[in-house]
């Protein structure tokens, strides 16, 4: 994966530690990771995100899907500290029908049995879209699972921000990103933040559905989200894509965004001239803009 991020200009990438869908994985190989820490070190490479699988649901009422969350967790950190430095990336999983105090205290319960004072790593919670009964729609949500985490282990967690889905949870990051962000600060913490999924979204203001659409298409926006990665309080931390492309569309992407940081005074339009056919014109994002605060029926 490296590799492939080198050759479409990126300078991290995000990867999961196993089949993303089940919860099988490879044995180890240490002399493959050492081979990349060395291709790492020659092209400059940050230190990539590593995403646990979406099949973890540390709040699950089941106790064997509880364990399978526990075992599965211990056993990624374990391999990461082959990694030091790194990211461990979950989302914190749903309550069904439990309510969302106990799945946080259960969550937070799960993340003191793995989690341990000595790992190099650091676990990051995902802020969520509040699809069904997801936890951690709000930042009060994510504030009350580290308030019950071991003081010990505090220095170990931290958040990943995800745009399309604190959009969809009611966060206006399109039209406030400075009074989102400055919540954000008061509820959990700006030094808590550790890195950003970029991502627009199919989906209005509010919508509680978690789909993720190409920069540019969706309800957020480009302008948005190129204020997002030129923002002072968010422009050093790493920024990955999960938007629904081929190799090639992360590639403009990329390129795309890298021009918006290099200059943070330009405008969507200067950095995509309209009439490209890579993102919206300016009527068209004005008409999701519309469709993003005037659709009640969706919200």
């Amino acid at each position: 994966m490296g590799r492939v991020a080198v050759k479409i200009g990126a300078n991290t990438f995000q990867y999961f530690t196993r089949n993303p869908r089940g919860g099988s994985v490879k044995e180890l190989n240490v002399a493959d990771i050492e081979n990349f820490m060395a291709f790492r070190k020659e092209h400059n490479l940050a230190m990539p995100l590593a995403h646990a699988p979406y099949t973890l649901n540390p709040c699950a009422a089941k106790p064997d899907v509880r364990r399978f969350a526990v075992e599965t967790m211990k056993d990624d950190l374990g391999r990461l500290e082959y990694l030091p430095g790194s990211c461990y990336n979950f989302h914190p999983g749903s309550h069904v029908g439990q309510g969302a105090e106990e799945g946080i205290r259960k969550i937070a319960e799960v993340l003191n049995e793995v989690i341990r004072p000595e790992q190099k790593t650091t676990v990051l919670l995902e802020t969520m879209a509040g699809k069904g009964s997801e936890v951690g729609r709000t930042f009060e949500e994510l504030r009350s699972i580290l308030d019950q985490v071991d003081p010990e282990l505090a220095g170990h967690i931290g958040i990943c921000m995800d745009t399309c889905h604190v959009w969809d949870s009611g966060y206006d990051i399109a039209g406030d990103l400075d009074g989102v962000l400055k919540k954000f600060d008061r509820t959990v913490g700006l030094e808590r933040l550790k890195a950003i999924h970029l991502n627009d979204s199919k989906n209005p203001l509010g919508a509680h559905k978690d789909r993720h659409e190409k920069l540019g298409k969706g309800c957020i926006g480009l302008p948005a989200l190129l204020r997002v990665v030129s923002h002072p309080d968010l422009k050093d931390l790493p920024f990955y894509l999960e938007t629904p492309n081929e190799l090639n569309g992360y590639e403009k992407e990329i390129s795309l965004l890298r021009r918006a940081y290099e200059n943070p005074a330009c405008s969507a339009d200067t950095v995509i001239p309209e009439g490209t056919g890579e993102n919206p014109s300016r009527a068209e994002m004005e008409q999701l803009s519309e469709r993003a605060v005037s659709d009640p029926a969706d919200q």
